[in-house]
């Protein structure tokens, strides 16, 4: 049985999204030339993530003289969202409590950041 193609961003898929939304647009190569910056990125890899990007519906194209143009489709916020949500169903039962006590319990959170959360938490019932 075929395996469900995941609409959620892989790592490089996310790296070629962090350049889009930076840039609002970017041809195959100034992509590739970005993330190698960081380490060596090859443009055939690229060139396929983009493609694979443009497919998952994250980020639309078009062509200019030989070069792909991709640009997002989708906002860096809308897209934590929607990871966000897919992380708290599958792992925290859609309960943004648990995943919040599993924060609490697991992470280095200072008493400073969970006192400015309780701020937050206290303006949001005003």
């Amino acid at each position: 049985m075929a395996r469900n193609k995941s609409t959620q961003l892989t790592d490089g898929e996310q790296s070629i999204m962090e350049v889009l939304w930076k840039n609002g647009e970017a041809s195959v190569r100034d992509i590739a030339t970005a993330l190698s910056e960081e380490k060596p990125t090859a443009y055939t890899t690229v060139q396929t993530l983009c493609k694979i990007l443009a497919e998952k519906g994250y980020a639309d194209f078009r062509k200019e003289g030989k070069a792909f143009i991709y640009s997002p489709k989708i906002t860096q916020k809308d897209a934590r969202q929607s990871a966000l949500t897919s992380m708290l169903n599958k792992f925290f039962g859609g309960s943004p409590k648990v995943l919040a006590q599993h924060l609490m319990q697991e992470t280095d959170i200072d008493l400073d950041d969970l006192e400015a959360l309780q701020r937050q938490i206290d303006q949001a019932d005003d």
